[in-house]
């Protein structure tokens, strides 16, 4: 179906797909908080089951991983440390502040990627940063102030969207990792982050739960395994063969389905002020495939 399909627009279909999967992943971990494992050690389970999962690979394969040096390891805490501090975040705020705090992603990824590697931030770059930052501020509502961090699950998200800039771009210097690899120390390094910020008082609550309670959770292991380690792996692939900044944006797809999920199953606000920024959103994450065509009729019609 893909086949003939360039090597870009798979990685951005596969960055897409991710951001849509990222998008119902506040579902287990909120499921999880709600039937007893709070707070953040619901984060620390929601990482350890695909570790776990990855386990038989990783030991395998270790030789593999430990081939890939420094550059896979620096990955891996990038990307844990990222994903540690946005999940707690839509533990401690609403979904929808965290989603929005953590898609300045896009600004913090242009930026670096024009500063580390030189990389042109072009009009239609420009262009999605623009519709994307509109969207987020009608999402907010801009009536009521700038989308500024009000409490500490915003400032976890907006921390881990920094995290995820520097992320990026690694992911797009790295040229021997491969997608296993990656998801693997994703996913050990976020489990180690995710301890850690279980164990600070900002956590809240730092005694581990309870064997039994444990138990009880484990059926959310499957929508996790179904949901994050197939995004995972698409995010890891798809990642290195684009511009950091676009990669950014089109993981909005996950600001609109988590929002749009959020107003079913958490009864977040979706009226026409989310719904509009959702649009911008979109436009913004599509905008790398729209500016071309659209610049050439432009020129056609002159």
């Amino acid at each position: 179906m893909f086949a003939g399909l360039s090597l870009k627009a798979r990685a951005s279909l596969a960055c897409a797909y991710s951001g849509i999967a990222w998008g119902l992943f506040w579902i287990p971990l909120r499921g999880m908080d709600g039937a007893g494992v709070t707070d953040a050690w619901a984060t620390v389970l929601f990482y350890g089951v695909p570790l776990i999962l990855f386990s038989p690979w990783i030991v395998v394969n270790w030789l593999r991983i430990a081939a890939c040096g420094w550059s896979l390891q620096l990955i891996g805490i990038a990307t844990g440390v990222s994903l540690a501090f946005y999940s707690n975040a839509l533990l401690y705020t609403e979904v929808v502040r965290a989603l929005v705090l953590y898609y300045t992603t896009p600004v913090w990824s242009l930026l670096l990627a024009r500063i580390v590697l030189g990389e042109t931030i072009t009009p239609a770059r420009v262009l999605a940063i623009v519709f994307g930052l509109a969207g987020m501020l009608v999402m907010f509502g801009v009536d009521v102030g700038l989308p500024w961090p009000r409490n500490i699950g915003d400032w976890m998200a907006l921390i881990g969207a920094m995290g995820w800039a520097v992320a990026a771009v690694l992911l797009r210097r790295d040229d021997g990792s491969r997608s296993m690899e990656i998801c693997s120390v994703y996913f050990f390094y976020g489990v180690i982050s995710a301890i850690v910020l279980a164990l600070t008082p900002m956590a809240g609550n730092i005694e581990f739960p309870d064997w039994s309670v444990i138990v009880g959770v484990l059926p959310w292991a499957i929508p996790i395994a179904i949901i994050v380690i197939p995004g995972a792996y698409a995010a890891f692939w798809g990642a290195p063969h684009l511009n950091p900044g676009v990669v950014g944006l089109l993981f909005m797809t996950e600001l609109s389905v988590g929002g749009i999920t959020a107003a079913i199953w958490a009864d977040e606000p979706l009226g026409p002020r989310e719904l509009a920024g959702i649009a911008l959103i979109t436009i913004a994450g599509l905008s790398e495939f729209l500016y071309p065509p659209m610049r050439r009729a432009l020129w056609r019609d002159k």
